[in-house]
Order: C-alpha cells, then structure tokens, then sequence
C-alpha cells in the first residue's frame, strides 16, 4: 500500500471518528431536551438508558455536565433541589416508576465520575446534602434505588473531599449512614453497642445485601474521615465499631463476597478512634474468655484469618494487607487484651529454634518474611506490628525475628543499640520455655536460629596468610567506598546509623572525654 493511500485513509478515519463524535454530542443535546419535558416513564427510562451509555464517554459529557443537564437528572431522580421548581410535576408524575429513578441514578453517577465540570455543579447546587435528605425521607426499599444513592453519595464524597465535613454537620451523613446500615442488615441490639448475635443456623448474606452494605461502608468510609470528635460523634463511631463487628461475624454466598464485605468494614474501623474498639470485644450479653479479662476474641480472631488470607494470596499487599495489620497495630497499642490475644496467636512461646524465623507455615513465619519485602509499607506495617506485640523491646524482638529481618525497623527508629520504643506497656506475661532457655545460648542473634557448626575458613592459615586477606579485603572495602557503590555505616551511642568515620569519632570523643588520666 502506498504511502498516499495510507494517509488517505487516516484522513477519513479522522473525518469519521468526528462526525461520531459531534454525533454523539448532539444525540447526547437531543436526549437530554427530551428529558427536560414532560414524558411518559416509558420514554423517559429509554431515553435516560440512552443518556446512560452515552455518560460513559467523559468527551460527549458537555451538554449534561451544567447546571440544566444536573438538575434534569436530579429531579428524575427524585432529589429535591432547592432550584428545581420546574421539575416538581414531573417528580410527582415519575414517582410511581421507580425504575426511571434507578436509571436517573445510573447516569448521575456515570456523570460525575467522568466529569470535573458535573462535580463542581454538583457542589454549587448542594447534590450530596439534598441526595441525604431524600434517603432520610423516602421509605423505598427497592433493592437498585438505593445501591445507586448509596453509589452516588460514595462517589461525590470521594472525588470531593471539601463536603466531606458539610456531610457530617449539616447533614448527619454518620448517623443516616449508620441507619441504613441497620435497615440493611436487620439489625437488632442486645445492649448499648452490641448487637444480637446471629444463631447458628442464620443463612448467608443475601446478594443483594451485601452490594448495598458495601456500598453503605464505601461512604461511611468518606465521611468519617472528617468526622469531628465530640460526644456525640464518640457515641455514634462506637455504634459504627459494633456494627463492624456484627459484620465480621457474618458471611456472604460465597468466600470472596465474604472476605469483600470484611475488607470494607476493616478499613472503616481503621477510620475510628481506637478508643471506639472496646466495642469489638466488649460484649457482656454474649460473654468473653476470663484469661482476657472477660473480654469476647471472636472478631479479633476474624482479623487474623483475614491477615492470613491476604498474606497466603502472594499479591495486592499495599491495599489488601497493610489496612488490617494498621487496624491491628494501633488496637494492641490502645486495648492490652487484643495485644495479649494477638501475641499469643501470632508469636506463641518459642520451642523449636533449629529453622530461621522465615522459615515455616506458621503466621509468624508470614510476617517475618514480609519485613524484608520490597514494598515499604508491607515491611514496614509487618515489621511494627510484631514490634508491638513484643511491646515494643528490642530483646523481644530479635527473639522471634532474628537482628537481620529486624535491621530496618531498628535503623528507621534509632534502635540499633537496643533498647525500648515510646509506648508503655504493662508488665505481664513473656515468659520463655525451658526448650528456648536451654537453646539460647546456642542461637545465633542475627539469623534468629541455631546453625550448624561450619568450618572455620581461616583455621589452616598461618598468621601471615589471615593478615594478607584482612588487608585485602579492607581494600576492596575502601575501593567500593571511593566508588561510592557502599557507604560504610555505624552506630552512634543513641542507637541511629551515621557514616563510619562519624560514628568513629563520637565514640573516640566520648571516651576521650570520660578518661581519668592526666
């Protein structure tokens, strides 16, 4: 083909993608016209299926992105504006065909996520406040209304974080949130923040349930970002950690549905003050475990199935893992029963010290593996969190990690000299079995575990022979150093990292300077 006939046909795709593209803009102009007039709900759920397709392309969005194109939806939808007084006929002429509201939500919902110009409209005409008021009011427990509204309102407060506060203010956003939440899931309490308890034979989420829960989540997980702490907000989060807990004690259909609607609910907790948690096992109606002060483990131990689970999937760590190892951290900072029940399911006693602390099956095993992963935040989180359990001590947590899956930790907090972080902990149990107290002597700190006796390298060389290779490599050492390929690092008396030379001379000055002699 010649290179005439190329650019021929290059023209006349270009001509042809814009004539589609101008009409689809006037399709777009047209459809939302016949919208703006009255019609018969049948012709209104076709055209707003029209408008719904055409929404997914954010170039053809012009013509509803304004103030006239949102409010049209808006009064389909039967949200109330104050602006919309034009729209009040056809509101009540619509009201008995739910399905156009379905369809009005649809579009509003494509709408703003595709287009900046629709978010700022939405902003301007009070969208997201007028969307809450209609769900206070209406009574619809028509399954696809309210997944949209609760889809709509998730989307405004995620892609505009300045309402966000308004919400929670003006509107109560916590509180009618928490109380579709309850309708949702039937819920029924059993005291101030426990609710009734599913029996043993309660069936599985229904489908339809759990898009509307997590729906629900996804927007409470907006709103309580900004939620300002008061008594009365203290009161409803502590209802929102009750509900969480319910949550985690029930299942979908199936096993990925599941651990979905558990994920949602674990970043919404991680959202709470920690304060609020007491809520997760704090439940007198149901009763608890005297070695944990009374205190109910059934949700803290659905967290660690959950971590455990996400560790054994091998992928999506950022977002999948680091969120409940956070909510874990911070929980056994806050409640000494979750860090006793936590330190006892995830670093029991140790026995066995033959194996490397990576090594193994066991969820100590998992996360000690993890503190050398590649991603900060996973090495991170993992590493703080055992570093938790042991309280925060040094000597604790080389015991089950070993100092080299340790080192970053330690480095990043200055702790390379030992020592404690700056959490206090209460003095209670960590108690070493007779198999660890007769093996430790033998462990090496570094690997964490007792190695095999090896050769000693240097046992055949004369004296001569040691000192060539010592300078030798002191060389090779100095050479990569020049290169500036490594950067020989110590550590100073306050148990940072400095460069070699600095450390050197700290540690020279201050001894110089604790000498007696003349």
């Amino acid at each position: 083909m010649s290179n005439s006939v190329c650019v021929c046909l290059v023209c006349v795709l270009c001509v042809r993608n814009v004539r589609y593209h101008n009409f689809k803009l006037k399709l777009c102009q047209g459809v939302l016209t016949v919208l703006t007039r009255s019609a018969q709900p049948r012709y209104l759920c076709t055209c707003l299926e029209t408008m719904r397709i055409l929404s997914r392309d954010k170039h053809v969005l012009g013509p509803v992105a304004t103030r006239e194109g949102i409010l049209t939806l808006a009064g389909l939808a039967q949200i109330r504006l104050p602006d919309a007084d034009r729209q009040a006929a056809r509101e009540a002429e619509s009201s008995v065909d739910e399905q156009v509201v379905v369809e009005a939500l649809k579009c509003l919902c494509n709408v703003m996520f595709n287009s900046m110009a629709a978010q700022q409209v939405g902003v301007d005409i009070r969208l997201a406040q007028e969307l809450c008021a209609r769900m206070r009011s209406s009574g619809s427990t028509h399954h696809e209304v309210r997944l949209f509204s609760l889809r709509l309102l998730f989307l405004l407060s995620a892609l505009r974080p300045d309402i966000r506060g308004g919400l929670c203010t003006e509107t109560g956003a916590v509180g009618l949130l928490t109380d579709v939440l309850e309708r949702i899931l039937d819920i029924g309490w059993a005291g101030p923040y426990e609710v009734t308890p599913p029996d043993g034979h309660t069936p599985p989420i229904p489908p339809e349930k759990v898009e509307q829960t997590m729906e629900a989540l996804k927007a409470l997980f907006n709103v309580t970002l900004s939620n300002s702490s008061d008594e009365h907000s203290d009161h409803q989060l502590r209802l929102i950690a009750a509900l969480m807990r319910h949550i985690l004690m029930l299942r979908a259909q199936t096993e990925e549905k599941t651990e979905e609607v558990h994920s949602h609910a674990i970043n919404l907790l991680s959202n709470l003050p920690m304060s609020c948690l007491d809520a997760l096992i704090h439940v007198p109606v149901q009763g608890g475990l005297e070695k944990y002060g009374g205190k109910n483990m059934d949700a803290v131990q659905v967290l660690v199935d959950f971590m455990e689970k996400r560790i054994d999937k091998g992928s999506n760590y950022k977002e999948g893992l680091t969120p409940v190892l956070s909510l874990m951290t911070e929980s056994s900072r806050y409640h000494r029963e979750i860090r006793r029940y936590l330190k006892a399911k995830v670093l029991p006693p140790l026995k066995d010290v033959k194996e490397r602390p990576e090594v193994g099956s066991t969820v100590r095993n998992k996360l000690v593996r993890l503190m050398t992963h590649v991603d900060m935040g996973v090495k991170q989180g993992a590493a703080e969190f055992l570093f938790v359990l042991c309280k925060e001590s040094v000597d604790n947590l080389l015991k089950y990690t070993g100092y080299g899956n340790a080192a970053g930790l330690l480095a990043a907090r200055g702790l390379l000299a030992g020592g404690r972080g700056e959490t206090e902990y209460s003095a209670d149990e960590d108690s070493d079995t007779e198999e660890y107290k007769s093996a430790k002597p033998f462990i090496n700190p570094i690997t964490g575990h007792i190695e095999e006796p090896m050769p000693n390298p240097v046992e055949d060389m004369t004296e001569e022979q040691k000192e060539f290779e010592a300078q030798k490599l002191a060389n090779m050492i100095g050479e990569l150093s020049r290169q500036q390929l490594i950067r020989p690092m110590g550590v100073r008396k306050d148990g940072s990292l400095a460069p070699l030379e600095e450390a050197i001379h700290t540690c020279q000055v201050a001894d110089g300077s604790e000498s007696d002699s003349d």
